[in-house]
């Protein structure tokens, strides 16, 4: 079995009007990784999933999956992946464990095998008692849970997930977060692409970003995120601020009389600041970040590759 879930060397797409949708690509996802592949729209994101599930042909370029090689093992290697697309795509009048049963049926698997790896998929995303049910029935949660049910009936080694928590609430997410997490926990190697930069931040260990065809970043979240020079927070008071705020070693914005936002460069302390503050009888309520740490890369990042 090989180390990696999917290596990826000098993978182009060219298309008829020269656009260079990918370009000399090389990538590597470990077994039992989850993985972030992130990108402004248009980066090439969509056209590399395409290529990895055979719905598009690359210009050049090698791609195995599983040790598989997608041009001379094309039917082994596509049986290893599993893919949650970002749109909806089943029949909204077929029966849930229809729906999963077809697409084992898809993957060469005989009825009886079928019945119960869909019974099996259908029970671990919580959804065996909406069998009978059509999608039109379910609610935006349950249908991710339903492309998520379908991609893993046949037990691929990897799952594809295309922004799979796209256009549901701050709840559904989160439950969606830890049911991928338990996935990933189990056994399966999971690529992510998500607008959501906090979600990729929590969920995935390692990460790559593409921009105009190119991998700009390709390592740990961890190593990543140590390269922010500086985060800011809101720090919310108990008290308003009657006299004037003395934190000389640091950036702050009085937002109003009761709220502050603090920039720190990642040499300062919190600790620190919340001292200042306590010697001056200010006391601190709660603190968030002002924005999500991978954001603030994120930018930075695509808008040097631009320039």
């Amino acid at each position: 079995m090989s180390e990696h879930a999917l290596k990826i060397n000098g993978l182009n797409k060219v298309y008829k009007n020269k656009v260079i949708a990918l370009n000399n690509i090389d990538l590597e996802v470990k077994m039992g990784d989850f993985f972030a592949l992130l990108g402004p729209n248009g980066a090439g994101k969509s056209t590399l999933i395409g290529i990895l599930t055979s719905l598009i042909n690359k210009t050049a370029g090698k791609v195995r999956i599983m040790g598989c090689d997608i041009d001379t093992e094309f039917s082994k290697a596509k049986s290893q992946i599993g893919l949650v697309p970002q749109e909806f795509n089943f029949n909204n009048f077929e029966p849930l464990v229809e729906i999963v049963k077809s697409q084992a049926g898809y993957f060469g698997m005989d009825k009886r095998i079928a019945g119960d790896a869909s019974e099996e998929c259908l029970q671990k995303l919580g959804l065996w008692e909406k069998r009978k049910s059509t999608p039109r029935e379910l609610s935006g949660g349950m249908k991710r849970r339903l492309m998520i049910a379908r991609a893993l009936v046949h037990d691929p080694q990897l799952l594809i997930l295309d922004e799979p928590t796209a256009g549901v609430d701050i709840e559904i997410r989160r439950s969606m977060w830890e049911l991928l997490s338990k996935i990933n926990e189990n056994g399966k190697t999971i690529i992510l692409t998500t607008h959501y930069l906090e979600e990729a931040e929590s969920l995935c260990k390692n990460i790559a970003i593409i921009d105009n065809g190119n991998i700009i970043v390709d390592t740990s979240m961890r190593a990543l995120l140590e390269k922010l020079n500086e985060e800011s927070f809101i720090l919310y008071l108990k008290k308003p601020i009657s006299e004037k705020l003395k934190i000389p070693e640091y950036q702050f914005r009085l937002i109003d009389e009761k709220t502050i936002e603090i920039t720190l460069n990642t040499d300062k302390s919190l600790y620190k600041l919340f001292s200042l503050l306590n010697e001056q009888g200010i006391e601190v309520l709660s603190i968030k970040n002002k924005s999500n740490r991978l954001e603030e890369l994120f930018l930075k990042l695509t808008s040097n590759s631009n320039s």
